[in-house]
């Protein structure tokens, strides 16, 4: 039985932002949820944020994502005054706490899992995340006997040179008996120069304490400033095109690339160089995106081909072929072994089957049947400065270049706009609508000059 307490009070000052710490996204979450994605695996009986600063923004960015409780810090002073908040909300309470920083976004669930399993066999009282950091300026120093029972804890500032020579640090990561820890809660003391009541204090005063090294250093990078968030965007990476390359996809220029951690990939995807791919995205098998292209929270199916386009919160079905230069936003659906050409917009848009629009065309607020082929230059007029408004083509019609459809408009099936029309009133099947001034020639045009 275990219960997860998030430290995320803090402002995080050194990001110079109005935005909380916590809330800075990483690879397509903010650094909080990254924490509490790393814990669910784990089954916790309760998941504690405890919450400071902008604390309505980071609940109502979180709350909806977890099965969460707030506790409220109102004003900061210390890793263990945050923890003192918990004292009224877990009484009674004889399981264990796990404490983790809001702003350590890469922690692997499998050192968390270990580090429960070590403080449980053990029966510690406490069991602390360590490293072994090659150099471990700034970070407080842990002294273990040969059974890695923590003898000593110093600061930094506070090392003599023989104890600088060691090179395992406090990573900020605990797991408590919480009966024993709510026995020392009450008695911390502030004796400090920044008055602040710090959790390992009480970790020397709980009772039996164990630390257990993390095999990769890299997973107890805090981010403070925008340099470490950087860094551990790199991290993040590294990790996330190592694991879809093992999974079968192919990444051309992994360098030139960058994939959230929220998209979902299938084997034999292929991946040009500067393509990015980001929110809630899938890309099913055969698929092959970019080069230059952005994928934001959409669905690609099988075996499409996407070259130099944006797309956006829409849907594109297997074997369609899109770009170079296309944009689809806006919750844009497109059936399956479509062309989408280049200089082509689409804007809350549903096309059927095998349907063409292969260059130079805007379709807002519009819906295509099957085999309709859109005219190079073609465009709905959809918006009367006030409303939007729909337009539906029928099943395999076919516009000319440069034509208008002036929405609200429907045409029918089969039928044939002639190039150059602007069509302002509906088409009933089987048509052909010319729908523009007849040609006039007036010889002899030029202007003659003054002096003439």
């Amino acid at each position: 039985m275990v219960v997860v307490a998030i430290l995320a009070a803090g402002r995080g000052t050194r990001m110079k932002s109005s935005l909380p710490k916590v809330l800075h996204s990483l690879g397509g979450r903010s650094l909080v949820e990254k924490v509490l994605e790393s814990v669910e695996p784990l089954s916790p009986t309760r998941r504690i944020v405890i919450v400071g600063y902008q604390a309505l923004e980071v609940k109502a960015a979180i709350q909806s994502s977890f099965s969460l409780e707030f506790v409220e810090q109102t004003v900061q002073l210390g890793t263990g005054h945050a923890i003192q908040q918990l004292l009224p909300h877990l009484e009674g309470y004889t399981g264990d706490l796990l404490v983790l920083n809001g702003d350590v976004p890469l922690l692997r669930t499998e050192t968390l899992e270990q580090l429960l399993l070590t403080h449980q066999q053990n029966q510690n009282a406490a069991t602390i995340l360590t490293a072994h950091l090659s150099n471990p300026k700034g970070y407080g120093r842990v002294f273990c006997n040969g059974e890695n029972i923590v003898q000593q804890m110093v600061e930094d500032k506070d090392c003599n040179p023989a104890q600088r020579e060691n090179r395992r640090v406090n990573a900020g990561i605990y797991c408590f008996r919480w009966p024993e820890l709510a026995k020392v809660l009450p008695h911390l003391e502030a004796n400090n120069a920044q008055k602040e009541y710090y959790l390992t204090d009480a970790v020397t005063q709980v009772g039996k304490v164990m630390a257990v090294d993390v095999a990769d250093e890299q997973e107890i990078l805090g981010v403070n400033d925008r340099l470490q968030l950087a860094t551990a965007y790199e991290i993040l990476q590294r990790r996330i095109k190592e694991k879809w390359m093992t999974a079968g996809v192919t990444l051309i220029d992994p360098n030139s690339i960058t994939i959230d951690d929220t998209v979902e990939l299938q084997a034999d995807v292929i991946i040009e160089p500067q393509t990015h791919l980001r929110g809630n995205t899938i890309i099913k098998t055969g698929s092959r995106i970019g080069p230059g292209s952005l994928i934001e929270n959409s669905q690609i199916g099988e075996n499409v081909s996407i070259q130099y386009s944006v797309v956006t919160d829409s849907i594109v079905q297997a074997g369609t072929r899109i770009g170079p230069y296309s944009h689809l936003r806006g919750h844009t659906e497109v059936a399956e072994n479509c062309r989408i050409g280049n200089f082509v917009e689409l804007k809350n848009t549903q096309l059927g089957e095998k349907t063409n629009v292969a260059h130079l065309s805007y379709l807002g607020d519009a819906t295509a049947g099957t085999q309709v082929n859109i005219g190079a230059g073609t465009i709905t007029a959809n918006y009367d400065g006030v409303k939007k408004h729909r337009t539906k083509i029928g099943d395999r019609t076919k516009t000319g270049s440069n034509s208008v459809l002036v929405a609200p408009v429907t045409l029918g099936d089969d039928v044939y706009v002639a190039a150059g029309s602007t069509v302002t009133e509906d088409v009933p099947n089987d048509s052909l609508v010319i729908a523009r001034s007849r040609q006039v020639v007036k010889q002899g045009w030029r202007k003659k000059s003054a002096e003439c």
